[in-house]
């Protein structure tokens, strides 16, 4: 059995719960069946296994060196990816006119899991190159798209999406970065970033550059943000790689985890270079003036779901792994042993352990699932029949997902923490993998959007900017699977009860908080709502997953109800002492002064 991520769980929530194929039935989809699903499948799990996962260690342990010229990374990183470019996997859900495969994007996501489960470094590359050649497709001109987006896609070029400065942070309103009018029609860069992924390297022939800046007539803040390609080396219009632009670096981080990713300090128009023999890096205008941040969120919105699935699948492997280990490590005795010095057995025998254990396939499992609704809900976003089945299908969407970027952040890391707990003093050695993963999962709720960021936006903006419209869509969702399970008795019935309940109170106690008047009241704990809200969706899901199960038998369904089990009696209890606090409405942070600290 892989320890990098389960195929059979794959399948089923693939084809037993979310009935995937029955998307060939849209005419966007029509080209595909399960027989070339499972194809895609089978072969993303072979390229990540053979060619991802034999590197992740040591990507791990031998970071990108720069060298004050040029950033070196270890040449199995490279490799990987052009077995990951050579299979067509660029393009997974790039329109078919574009050269791309037109996937659903729930295949599309379930594929590319393999990919983070196995090297969530090496993975990052083709994550943040797809990403930019999307947004290039969704608002750039047929000559960028031409002269930028077909060498992504064929993995000739690589791209970033560049943010954060420095001084700014997530604070994207503040960015400094300045773009210069040129009379030939470009953009001159200059500026400094911070925290960008991908920034520089030595693999393909080139990186595009996705970079946010403010022209000289830019209003103040978010308004005025414009969107510029700049890439590393000039294009010529024959798509030939012309002389480098001024883009260089003033360093790179070194980070806790997914070091395999370089995380660099690019700087702009710094005069190392002069292209053209002119001073700043020519960058392209994408889409209109003053509307970068709209665009960028393009990019956004759908790293925030890979996000969730990086997340997702880094614990879901750790749990892999140590319940591998648990299968295999001999220690201790049964309690009711009758010969204290008889044969040890295996760790998983003990009690503590099988509650470890379950506790992370609870979260991972769950969690999955969420990744893998969202991306259905896009797959029906874009195919939708109507205007109003796409309205609704993209709110549900929206309020889901900052929870389906923040709940496997959090909890994911929790997961992991348990698998090294498991291990015992072997977790924390470098001599197994879960250390690494557990450091490589601390990034992911900073990633994107910090924790708190997604709660004020989930609070905020989805629910109570849109006066409680997306809630009610959520909870009219959720309220249809309790339908389907309270017909099934038993213990559906129980939980389909135990999930009305939450839901309900958490409309009840959103309805407090918009009552409150005061944004910084409402808005003070959004943590705990984000927190809370999560807990009732992933509860959603295993009810979901459980009304799939139906009266199959086996292990693989016995261990869905065990799983489900727990997190209904376990979790979903968590959420009501914090429904409580946020119905008081208690301002114990607000109150709190500076000098008291």
């Amino acid at each position: 059995m892989s320890t990098i991520l389960s195929a059979r769980d794959l399948e089923f929530l693939l084809f037993e719960w979310l009935h995937v194929e029955d998307l060939s039935a849209r005419p966007r989809f029509a080209e595909h069946d399960r027989e070339s699903y499972d194809a895609l499948l089978g072969l993303c799990e072979e390229i990540a296994t053979e060619h991802f996962a034999p590197h992740y260690r040591k990507s791990d342990t031998e970071e990108p060196v720069f060298d004050g010229e040029k950033v070196r990374l270890i040449p199995e990183i490279e490799s990987a990816l052009q077995k990951f470019a050579q299979a067509d996997l660029m393009g997974l859900t790039i329109d078919e006119e574009h050269g791309g495969l037109q996937l659903p994007h729930v295949v599309a996501s379930a594929c590319m899991a393999w990919f983070t489960a196995a090297n969530i470094g090496t993975a990052a590359y083709s994550f943040l190159t797809v990403a930019n050649a999307g947004l290039l497709l969704a608002h750039g001109t047929p000559e960028q798209v031409e002269r930028y987006v077909q060498p992504m896609l064929e993995g000739r070029f690589f791209g970033t999406m560049t943010l954060s400065e420095p001084h700014a942070g997530s604070s994207l309103g503040d960015v400094t970065t300045r773009a210069v009018p040129a009379d030939d029609g470009t953009h001159r860069i200059f500026g400094s970033k911070m925290w960008i992924s991908g920034g520089d390297h030595e693999m393909g022939d080139n990186i595009v550059h996705l970079v946010l800046a403010k022209l000289p007539d830019a209003p103040a803040g978010s308004r005025g943000i414009s969107l510029f390609i700049v890439p590393k080396h000039l294009v010529g219009e024959d798509g030939s790689i012309g002389e480098r632009n001024d883009v260089v670096l003033a360093g790179i981080n070194h980070k806790l985890g997914s070091r395999g990713t370089v995380n660099t300090a690019p700087v702009f128009g710094s005069g190392a270079f002069t292209p053209g023999g002119a001073a700043g890096a020519v960058g392209y205008l994408v889409g209109e003036a003053h509307k970068g941040l709209s665009y960028m969120f393009h990019m956004m919105n759908a790293a925030r779901l890979g996000v969730g699935m990086s997340a997702t699948t880094t614990a879901y492997t750790a749990y892999l792994k140590s319940l591998d280990y648990a299968r295999t490590r001999p220690q201790g005795r049964a309690l009711t042993a009758a010969d204290p010095a008889g044969p040890q057995v295996p760790i998983i025998q003990h009690a503590d352990v099988r509650r470890m254990l379950l506790a992370q396939k609870s979260y991972v499992e769950g969690a999955l699932a969420l990744n893998l609704y969202c991306s259905r809900l896009l797959d029906e976003q874009a195919s939708a029949e109507d205007d109003a089945e796409r309205l609704a299908t993209g709110q549900l969407l929206d309020v889901l997902t900052p929870i389906a970027k923040s709940w496997p952040s959090q909890w994911g890391q929790e997961s992991c923490s348990l698998a090294i707990q498991v291990l015992g003093g072997s977790g924390y050695t470098r001599d197994h993998d879960l250390e690494a993963h557990w450091r490589d999962q601390r990034l992911n709720p900073i990633h994107e959007g910090t924790h708190g960021i997604q709660a004020l936006d989930l609070l905020g903006r989805k629910i109570l900017g849109g006066g409680g419209a997306a809630l009610m869509a959520l909870a009219g969702r959720i309220e249809q699977t309790v339908a389907r399970a309270s017909e099934l008795g038993g213990e559906p019935t129980a939980y389909a009860d135990a999930l009305k309940a939450a839901v309900d109170r958490l409309g009840e106690v959103t309805m407090g908080l918009a009552g409150l008047g005061d944004p910084d009241r409402m808005l003070a704990n959004a943590t705990v709502y984000l927190e809370a809200a999560g807990h009732v969706v992933i509860a959603w899901m295993w009810l979901e997953q459980l009304v799939a199960v139906g009266e199959r038998t086996g292990d693989f369904y016995d261990g869905k109800r065990a799983a489900a089990r727990y997190f209904f009696r376990w979790e979903l209890p968590k959420v009501a002492p914090q429904l409580d606090l946020l119905a008081s409405g208690d301002t114990t942070t607000l109150e709190m002064r500076e000098d008291w600290f």
